[in-house]
């Protein structure tokens, strides 16, 4: 399967890998799919790894995936976002993506490797989940 999760529950984390090509009815059945989770619920922060995906996602994709972000919102909300691009075609996309779906995430950034972004996430969640950090601005 191009898309798979795993949902990190002790840590709050959705751990989402894309492989191959990928197509948008594969990834608007993977938001299907974690919206009857049950434990897709809450507050969630995600790595998506994208090192191994070999497709490339159209402008208008990136919309419908924003908007499945935005739909299924009631029920998981979402932290932070650290995205690992592996090709250079896929970064650029995915910075577009950072622009499009900034309002449905605390932060979303793009990275060249899983290792980077990883690490962003790791640094970035402490402040996510202090309740004093989400003051108005």
């Amino acid at each position: 399967m191009p898309v798979t999760y795993r949902i990190d529950t002790a840590n709050r984390i959705i751990r989402t890998r894309c492989v191959g090509e990928v197509t948008i009815e594969e990834v608007i059945e993977h938001f299907r799919e974690l919206e009857r989770d049950p434990e897709g619920v809450g507050l969630l922060d995600v790595l998506l790894d994208l090192t191994e995906q070999t497709s490339i996602p159209k402008r208008e994709y990136l919309h419908q995936i924003t908007h499945e972000i935005w739909r299924i919102r009631e029920k998981v909300r979402f932290g932070i976002c650290a995205v690992a691009a592996g090709t250079d075609a896929l970064f650029g996309m995915l910075r577009m993506f950072e622009v499009f779906a900034e309002k449905q995430f605390h932060e979303i950034r793009v990275f060249r490797t899983t290792g980077e972004a990883a690490a962003w996430l790791a640094a970035h969640r402490p402040a996510t989940s202090d309740p004093s950090s989400s003051a108005a601005g």
